[in-house]
């Protein structure tokens, strides 16, 4: 592996200048490839197992068709503040570059201590083992699935995808293209049978959909939490920009195609869903995809779990790939040892940025608390996406004559960074105990800060460690 070179965080990456031989990530997302990122990450297994905390929240069926649409466009508004971030500061590592940029390098790395001891290896292992559990499921069934063979097929799946990343940028782009079909023929698979019902004049369980009284104005909010997080995944294409083919067509091409895409496929999903299944069945239902197979399509409902483990391949493949690239900008910002921002030298992929996580997510995964500790963190992922989007507001004023070859308009980011923070007040409303400990873990990036960046007289054993020494 060589060592990529350094860029001050003020800097786009200029390929063009680059010297010839010089070893680097090669611009190898097309269009189609940063469509399947964004796709493949968003839809997880959420669509296929549990929408009914929108359903439960929102008080009706035509609130929550209404709240699914709602947050589509939130998040796209959202995703379209990334795409003007992205094509603004053409560097890899989305919310850590994009703070970093506007608010200097110790809110920056705030954020990035949280990512990598919490955050991102919990997050890892919670789609990972949703992965095990449903690729398992047939095998097993009518049993139970063990714990101990969850956790074994968990460990397994997170080391094929810690592969794939390492051997080949190209090899993991088609697996995401080829997974985010299955995805998306999964949908269809839903849509189609559950549409034709509707047609077919299925339309009872849609009776007084806007019943008025059932909707209460306090739970709303957390049914538009909860829908947040079934998009979340469209910023993951401005984690990899350096990589992406012209990308002041492609970002903002991608990312508007892909919306329309999810926000279309889970508000059909979910009309199919309440054509064959009334509120109270699908409030009762642990996995909604599979009881609505099971009522429409008898002995088909055996390859949901399938569909459903495809998905979150996908989604663990997709993450990993952007998410090395946070490490990789991080350390050639002289924030993380140097070694991970070394590059293969005949495969082109930043390995020690990839398999980074391994270990603490195995750690976490076998001996951890993880949904305790996703439950800790996952708001932190809002109030960090909402001070990236904060921060393109302030560089409008900050640093007008910045190129913006792709320009929102601003109630786009205000709007977005108003749902962005009123979440996290949310929760610091709904679960103060809970929020406060992941604000606590957070702040611990503080003290990091001072004891890993600024402290010059480290020992040399840590210098060397952290690629800032070198012997006389």
């Amino acid at each position: 592996m060589t060592q990529s070179g350094r860029t001050p965080h003020n800097q786009g990456v200029k390929a063009a200048c680059d010297p010839p031989g010089k070893v680097e990530l090669r611009k190898k997302v097309t269009l189609l490839r940063g469509i399947s990122i964004i796709i493949g990450t968003i839809i997880g297994a959420g669509i296929f197992i549990s929408p009914k905390g929108i359903l439960q929240n929102s008080g009706s069926i035509g609130m929550s068709l209404v709240v699914w649409v709602a947050c589509g466009l939130l998040s796209l508004f959202g995703a379209l503040s990334y795409a003007e971030l992205g094509t603004s500061i053409k560097k890899s590592g989305g919310h850590y570059t994009y703070i970093l940029e506007a608010f200097g390098p110790q809110v920056a790395f705030v954020q990035l201590w949280a990512d990598i001891i919490a955050i991102r290896p919990a997050g890892v292992a919670v789609i990972s083992l949703a992965f095990a559990r449903y690729i398992l499921e047939p095998i097993f069934m009518p049993c139970g699935v063990p714990q101990m063979a969850i956790k074994l097929t968990t460990a397994i799946g997170i080391t094929m995808v810690m592969y794939i990343n390492s051997m080949s940028v190209s090899w993991t782009a088609r697996l995401q293209i080829f997974l985010t079909f299955s995805k998306l023929l999964a949908i269809s698979i839903i849509i189609i049978p559950g549409l034709y019902q509707l047609f077919k004049g299925e339309t009872k369980n849609f009776q007084n959909a806007f019943q008025v009284d059932t909707v209460q104005l306090t739970n709303l909010p957390l049914a538009f939490y909860s829908g947040m997080y079934a998009y979340a995944g469209w910023f993951y294409l401005n984690f990899v920009i350096e990589e992406v083919e012209n990308p002041e067509r492609n970002v903002p091409l991608a990312i508007c195609i892909s919306m329309v895409i999810v926000t279309v496929g889970y508000t059909l999903a979910n009309v199919a869903y309440y054509t064959v299944i009334s509120a109270a069945e699908l409030l009762a239902s642990h996995a909604v995809a599979v009881t609505f197979a099971e009522k429409l399509m008898g002995n088909f409902s055996m390859a949901v779990p399938i569909f459903v483990a495809l998905s979150c391949f996908g989604s663990m493949n997709g993450c990993l790939f952007a998410i090395s690239r946070i490490f990789y900008v991080a350390s050639r910002e002289g924030q993380l040892p140097q070694i991970l921002s070394m590059i293969h030298v005949r495969r082109h992929t930043p390995i020690a940025a990839v398999i980074i996580l391994y270990p603490v997510t195995m750690l976490i995964l076998f001996l951890g608390d993880l949904y305790s500790l996703l439950n800790f963190m996952s708001f932190l992922r809002w109030f960090f996406i909402g001070v990236a989007v904060t921060g393109l507001i302030y560089m409008r004023y900050t640093r007008p004559e910045m190129p913006r070859p792709f320009k929102v308009p601003i109630f786009i980011p205000a709007v977005f960074t108003f749902t962005s923070f009123f979440m996290v007040f949310l929760s610091l409303y709904s679960d103060p105990v809970n929020t406060g400990i992941g604000f606590a873990i957070s702040l611990t990036g503080i003290p990091a800060y001072y004891i890993f960046i600024v402290f010059n007289k480290k020992p040399k054993w840590f210098q060397r460690f952290s690629g800032q020494w070198s012997p006389p």
